[in-house]
């Protein structure tokens, strides 16, 4: 007995009306990605391991797929650390290659190998799927479509302010309203850190911190003891389990606390900029909120950090996010190329426009005609007005085979096609076509510009 097909947890298959859908999201970004000036690249789906390793911090490493060496891939691993199922030493051996984490490490290895083509300030954007060996949950895949924006070479704060509206914009567009655009800056952890006089354990800080929602206070604080942070230290940033007030209050709070760190004032600074000039343009549907607690624990972002919430109404975790990371190419020999860049999350997109109706009626994948078969001659005919209409940009399919006429119904019916169209020996004496509508039962006979008008 043939075994039970199945397909890797983590992953999913999905079904036309699914595909439509996701189209439609990505339509809708990749639309405000143009009218923002970025362009589209496109990268591999595997790096070179040592591309990869080391860019997304302790944890992030643990995520990363692996792709075994060809051919025999254990001939030239080291015997003793085979013996010794030393996994973590053993890997650099059998594996040279690995699927990509994200999309921002290889948009900067692309930026080092393609520096002398390209015209900075570089504007680009990148849809494509990513992979993580992560444990599955709803909203959480292990592989997954990031759809990414990111501006390298270039300093200026109007980018992070151009982000923000972007953001703004493609949920708008989009019709999720109430969505909160977090903001922080890493400047502002660091400055804490130092106030703290927990600065070498700024890593250590910032992770346990990003986890404040998923942990909660007490498990934060207990993370960040033993990661080795004095308890005195945990209770001078007591306030910031409780930091609450509108932005203008916050970064004042932010001040005072940061006073003394030429780091931290630097970071509220660059908050105070961004959120005077975004107060002063006004955003759609999207609220800014400043959120010290964020931190996104990735090594390389050094200034604003970015996350976006859903609306209240949906219990989903955050479906967008970035930052801006002043030497990212810099691991690659070029140095000093400032950069920030922000992601959506398509599939958690997904889940929330699903959950709160969101998705036009008009998005499908059915065809909008199909034509019945009532046999050879009477096909040759339809399928002068088959082409007509395709060339009209009208989904129209054929139903291939010779069949009883309920049964052709019934298949239009199933699959959602509004209208089917006859053309007997009758139709094909007058040059025109039955169309009948599958919603109403409305039946009318017409010729082939009607019949163009009638469907579109």
């Amino acid at each position: 007995m043939a075994k039970k097909p199945g397909i890797p947890k983590g992953t999913r298959d999905f079904s036309s009306i699914e595909v439509a859908r996701r189209q439609y999201i990505m339509q809708t970004i990749r639309h405000h990605f143009e009218h923002f000036g970025f362009h589209p690249i496109e990268t591999p789906s595997f790096e070179n391991l040592e591309t990869l390793l080391g860019k997304y911090g302790e944890e992030g490493d643990r995520l990363i797929f692996k792709i075994l060496n060809s051919g025999d891939y254990l001939s030239k691993a080291d015997q003793t650390l085979l013996d010794e199922k030393n996994s973590l030493k053993v890997t650099s051996q059998i594996s040279e290659k690995a699927l990509r984490y994200d999309l921002t490490v290889p948009f900067a290895r692309y930026v080092v190998m393609h520096q002398n083509e390209l015209d900075f300030p570089f504007k680009r954007y990148q849809m494509q799927p990513v992979w993580r060996a992560d444990r599955p949950q709803k909203g959480r895949f292990r592989e997954f479509y990031q759809c990414d924006a990111d501006v390298i070479g270039s300093k200026s704060l109007w980018q992070e302010v151009e982000l923000v509206l972007l953001y703004d914009r493609v949920f708008t567009a989009l019709g999720i309203n109430g969505v909160t655009i977090k903001l922080n800056n890493r400047k502002i952890l660091a400055g804490i850190a130092e106030v703290i006089g927990a600065s070498d354990k700024l890593i250590d800080f910032t992770v346990a911190l990003d986890k404040l929602d998923k942990i909660g206070e007490e498990g934060v604080k207990k993370e960040m003891i033993e990661k080795g942070i004095d308890e005195k230290a945990i209770e001078k940033v007591q306030p910031l389990f409780n930091f609450t007030g509108s932005f203008e209050e916050k970064i004042e709070k932010l001040r005072q606390l940061l006073a003394e760190s030429e780091q931290g004032t630097k970071g509220v600074e660059e908050l105070t900029f961004v959120g005077k000039e975004i107060a002063q343009i006004g955003l759609s549907t999207a609220t800014l909120n400043l959120d010290v607690t964020l931190a996104r624990g990735l090594n390389y972002y050094t200034g604003a950090i970015f996350e976006i919430g859903a609306p209240d109404t949906v219990q989903m975790g955050s479906i967008g996010g970035g930052g801006r990371y002043d030497d990212l190419t810099g691991i690659f020999g070029l140095k000093d190329m400032s950069g920030v860049g922000i992601s959506f999350g398509l599939d958690r997109i997904y889940l929330v426009m699903e959950e709160l109706n969101l998705f036009p009626a008009t998005v499908n994948a059915a065809s909008k005609v199909m034509f019945l078969n009532l046999g050879e001659e009477e096909m040759s005919y339809a399928m002068q007005a088959v082409a007509r209409l395709r060339d009209a940009g009208i989904k129209t399919e054929i139903y291939p085979d010779k069949a009883k006429m309920g049964k052709q119904f019934q298949f239009a019916d199933k699959k959602n096609i509004p209208f089917a169209v006859l053309a007997g020996s009758e139709e094909i004496q007058q040059q025109k076509y039955t169309v009948k509508n599958l919603v109403s039962g409305e039946q009318q006979t017409v010729n082939l510009e009607e019949l163009k008008d009638l469907v579109r």
